[in-house]
């Protein structure tokens, strides 16, 4: 036979956690924001489920901020010490960090000192030969260049050593930084890192460009000289928040929101070009009036947004983000801090092409690494992964700068933590972790801390070195943290439904409605629906291993459809016929038409769909029909009034026709006598499943 009834694709190994519906609540709360009803659920699920915690969520400049020197206790001692190197001319280095938190850090601090009159330099270290953080050499090196004060930005919390050298020579320092806080606080002059300061503090939440921030406006603002200097930063603040993935809550959620407004009318160079390199374009929207009350930094009189347009996340979380954070992933740093601080639009034109070619670069080596991990992964490790709860996978060759994407592909893939590392040398290791909700890689890496070299980062994400001889005892002590703090259901992804939606409602003004959330981003995610039992009607491969798909909902007799995308689902194609999904509302823009299509970000099988059996009558003939598995196979089978069966699996042109198995011929189930039946069959089972 030519092409038989082929076998299943898997579907996406998920655990979905749907919202708790509480209807009346969300209607009350919608009257009083005077939004829908579903939005009111929305407010309901990320905890604001008052119309007081509403309105603060919808409209941040509402809030009355505490002035930054009240929560940051080692905020004054700073202001000072920089106050007075900037009077006496002493030098001052800034090191900062080579992702895009670290590299836009760096660039804020550089363009606020510069326009204070410091004398000021950075350094930052190299991914390849220093790794993560401040280290002796850089202090050697900025005590023989005659530096006085040292200003880190996204990293020294961990940096006891270093710090304790620049300090033996003399140097000050001011350590800022977002980080986990290790055991032992480094002896810095001064610390700002928002771990140290009450969980209820709207900064709680900053990343180290937001920590350099505050320092940078604070310092402004007490030398009176923040005219005209707060707009830049913000810019470069809203870019290393959302690129950091930090928690787009409290005070960022913001600055964002001013910042997003902000960007499309830059007026650094260097962001025009990277927008303009990247193709971004700004959707209109409706200005919002500055706060109220707000103490210190940044006031309204600084920054007032009525822009009639605005990025969203996504286009820096997908667009420009990348393309800076793939400099510091296999380029020069340089590079980025030249882009974000020049005022000369030539040089930032040119470093953003040099911005898009390292991306392009990056993009290929993360494909190359990705292949090459999971033929890693399926070869020695797949069978033991419920054992294990945790994945550990090394390799030669691999580009350390962009094994943490990869990483994170393989999180997405396995369900599991993973800690992904290459040899630098014969016997030394540098890796990248990356997380699921219930696993902690800082405490893992903390819980292994005998046998790593250096070792930082947070919940979610980590950095790591150690001896290659201690690779094989360090992947039986994270399985060991694995399985204290994991059950074996927690090794799906986990995804998280808002609530259930038919596609009767999706629409533009649902749409609009949803503009409310934003910015969305880490801790307030775009809105996930989902819609049981949909008719898949359409769906092909495009690109590189996407699924586009058309899907239908049939109420009171009638259909409802629209068309999706599953980003990087290759592996799942073809989809079943019917299936539950998951996913979020996405804007098409085409020809100049605008359109709503879904984002997948998760399919099921529908709850009965596995033994639905049913009866059907098509011009005056009696069939019956159901799903049935032949061996790993599913496929649908029809049978006649003459006992003979039309097994398919839908997405392919050929069946199986006749009595049994053994005699049956193939048949083009395209051809309208078959394919009637089908639509008819599925339609059918479509009821009895609804």
């Amino acid at each position: 036979m030519q092409e038989q009834i082929s076998q299943s694709r898997r579907l996406p190994n998920q655990r979905w956690q749907i919202y708790p519906q509480k209807p009346e609540l969300a209607q009350k709360l919608a009257e009083s924001i005077q939004l829908s009803p579903a939005i009111g659920q929305l407010l309901i699920n990320r905890g604001f489920d008052t119309e007081d915690q509403a309105q603060g969520f919808l409209n941040p400049e509402s809030l009355i901020l505490p002035s930054p020197l009240e929560d940051f206790s080692d905020l004054a001692v700073s202001l000072e010490l920089l106050h007075n190197a900037i009077a006496t001319q002493e030098k001052i280095a800034i090191c900062g960090d080579y992702d895009a938190d670290g590299m836009t850090s760096t660039a804020l601090l550089l363009r606020s000192l510069r326009w204070l009159g410091a004398q000021v330099s950075y350094a930052i270290p190299s991914r390849m030969k220093d790794g993560y953080g401040i280290n002796k050499r850089i202090v050697e090196e900025f005590h023989s260049e005659g530096i006085g004060l040292i200003l880190t930005v996204d990293n020294g919390i961990s940096a006891y050593e270093p710090i304790k050298r620049a300090r033996e020579l003399g140097l000050k320092v001011i350590v800022t930084d977002h980080h986990d806080i290790p055991q032992q606080l480094p002896p810095a002059n001064a610390i700002l890192n928002p771990k140290l300061i009450a969980e209820s503090s709207p900064y709680r939440s900053v990343a180290g460009v937001g920590v350099a921030y505050i320092l940078a406006v604070s310092l402004a603002q007490q030398m009176r000289q923040s005219q005209g200097l707060v707009k830049p930063l913000l810019e470069l603040f809203t870019l290393g928040t959302i690129a950091d993935l930090a928690p787009l809550t409290g005070v960022n959620r913001r600055w964002v929101k001013r910042g997003l407004q902000q960007l499309p009318k830059s007026k650094l160079a260097g962001v025009q070009a990277l927008i303009q390199m990247a193709g971004v374009q700004p959707m209109g929207g409706q200005g919002e009036q500055g706060g109220q009350g707000e103490n210190k930094i940044p006031n309204s009189s600084l920054l007032t947004p009525n822009s009639s347009s605005s990025l969203k996340p996504e286009d820096i979380g997908f667009r420009l983000g990348p393309r800076i954070n793939a400099i510091g992933r296999i380029g020069d740093p340089e590079i980025i801090i030249d882009l974000l601080t020049t005022d000369d639009m030539g040089i930032a034109l040119e470093r953003a092409m040099q911005c898009e070619a390292t991306n392009k670069l990056r993009q290929e080596m993360c494909q190359e690494i990705e292949i090459e991990a999971i033929a890693n992964v399926e070869a020695n490790f797949v069978n033991s992964l419920h054992k294990d709860r945790v994945l550990v996978v090394v390799q030669d060759n691999w580009h350390h700068g962009v094994i943490g994407i990869v990483a994170s592909r393989l999180v997405e893939r396995y369900g599991v933590p993973v800690f992904i590392g290459t040899y630098e040398d014969e016997g030394h290791i540098r890796g990248s972790a990356r997380s699921i909700p219930e696993f902690h890689v800082f405490e893992a890496l903390e819980y292994c801390h005998d046998l790593l070299g250096k070792f930082g980062g947070h919940k979610a994400a980590g950095g790591f070195s150690l001896p290659g001889a201690n690779l094989t005892a360090l992947r039986s002590r994270l399985s060991e943290f694995a399985n204290q703090c994991l059950e074996l259901h927690h090794l799906k992804p986990l995804l998280k439904i808002d609530a259930e939606t038919n596609l009767s409602q999706i629409n533009e003004h649902l749409y609009q409605q949803l503009n409310a959330l934003h910015p969305c981003g880490m801790d307030n995610p775009d809105p996930i629906f989902w819609t049981p039992n949909v008719q898949v009607l359409e769906q092909k491969i495009v690109g590189k291993g996407h699924i586009k798909v058309t899907v239908a909902q049939t109420i009171d007799n009638q259909q409802y459809k629209i068309k999706a995308i599953a980003w990087r689902w290759g592996d799942y194609f073809q989809l079943p016929p019917f299936i539950d999904i998951a996913y979020k509302l996405r804007e098409n823009h085409f020809n100049g038409n605008t359109s709503i299509e879904l984002e997948l970000l998760g399919a099921r099988l529908p709850k009965r769909s596995n033994q639905s059996k049913t009866s059907f009558e098509l011009r005056g003939c009696d069939y019956t029909c159901g799903f049935y598995q032949n061996g790993s196979a599913r496929e649908l089978r029809i049978k006649n009034s003459e006992s003979k069966i039309l097994a398919v699996q839908l997405g392919h042109t050929v069946g199986l026709l006749g009595s049994n198995r053994e005699d049956a011929k193939e048949v083009n189930i395209s051809e309208p006598q078959y394919d009637s039946i089908i639509q008819a069959a599925l339609e059918a089972l479509r009821s009895v499943n609804s």
